[in-house]
């Protein structure tokens, strides 16, 4: 089997740093591929495939994920034949935890030789870039706009460092001090407006946290989730509501399940997939039958 990793060789943690001491063993049996630049992941993925690889890896977090898929699609097209891996690495691996893959690194790098293949949807999106123009990209796992956006676009790279997830926490009670357009979302089934808008390709969000759980992977269908308010008493009911086992009990939030989303915003949002923004609305959100092989567990 003809396997590259991609990895960021500049990423922080107990695990990546321990990765990297393990890479000249890894390299007798694999090819290694280092990002060189923010975004390089789908550019080398790009390459990779195009170069015959059979497996593209990606080690680190979602973000490192999100990038090879897009690069993974941007050379496959409708051409299922390379296989994704991922070693997590990253600061919360939420795709990771989804696919049930271990954290121990030596037991990832075992699923990544012995596990099988689970087919996956590949949910993508039509959204509006920061220079004006329209770009696709694919997401793994999540989509998502307004208070979850704005915290991230609020997340500084120190913090991630020195507290992990709870950067993230930080970040979501500053953008609670700022007053938000209200987004818009429509589709076939049905429509409704909020402060927050998550799309799920999977169940879980924010590490595991079970916000869709209907959701599957493999099931031709996104769900959302929009919550009218987010604001901190809202966000004090859904966490009532995870002590519970259901976030959504006492959040008064709106679900349903479609295959085509439309989001639109009167004023300045961004748009984040896999726990980076990458545009702005307004977006379109769609499934099609392309699906992209996964190594998972045995």
């Amino acid at each position: 089997m003809k396997v590259c990793i991609v990895f960021n060789p500049t990423a922080r943690g107990d695990k990546a740093v321990r990765f990297r001491r393990e890479l000249q063993s890894l390299a007798s049996e694999w090819s290694l591929i280092p990002t060189d630049a923010p975004g390089a992941g789908r550019r080398l993925a790009t390459q990779a495939v195009r170069e015959g690889f059979q497996t593209i890896v990606a080690a680190g977090g979602d973000g490192t994920v999100n990038e090879v898929l897009n690069g993974w699609l941007d050379a496959c097209g409708s051409d299922p034949t390379p296989k994704l891996g991922v070693i997590p690495l990253g600061t919360v691996n939420v795709f990771a935890k989804e696919l049930g893959l271990p954290t121990s690194l030596d037991m990832a790098l075992s699923v990544i030789r012995q596990g099988i293949t689970r087919w996956v949807d590949v949910p993508t999106v039509a959204l509006q870039t920061e220079t004006g123009s329209r770009e696709s990209r694919a997401f793994a796992q999540l989509g998502g706009a307004g208070l979850d956006s704005r915290a991230i676009a609020r997340v500084r790279y120190h913090w991630k460092r020195k507290i992990g997830p709870l950067a993230y926490v930080v970040a979501g009670l500053e953008a609670l001090r700022e007053s938000a357009p209200i987004i818009e979302v429509t589709s076939e089934e049905r429509s409704a407006a909020g402060d927050l808008v998550l799309i799920g390709n999977g169940r879980y969000y924010g590490g595991k946290i079970t916000l869709f759980p209907e959701a599957d992977l493999s099931d031709g269908l996104l769900d959302v989730a929009v919550f009218p308010k987010a604001h901190l008493g809202a966000l004090l009911r859904f966490g009532a509501g995870l002590l519970t086992g259901n976030p959504h009990r006492f959040g008064g939030s709106v679900r349903w399940q479609s295959r085509r989303l439309e989001l639109r915003c009167a004023g300045r949002m961004p748009f984040e997939l896999d726990g980076d923004n990458v545009g702005l609305l307004p977006a379109s959100v769609s499934l099609s039958a392309r699906r992209v092989a996964v190594i998972v567990p045995g």
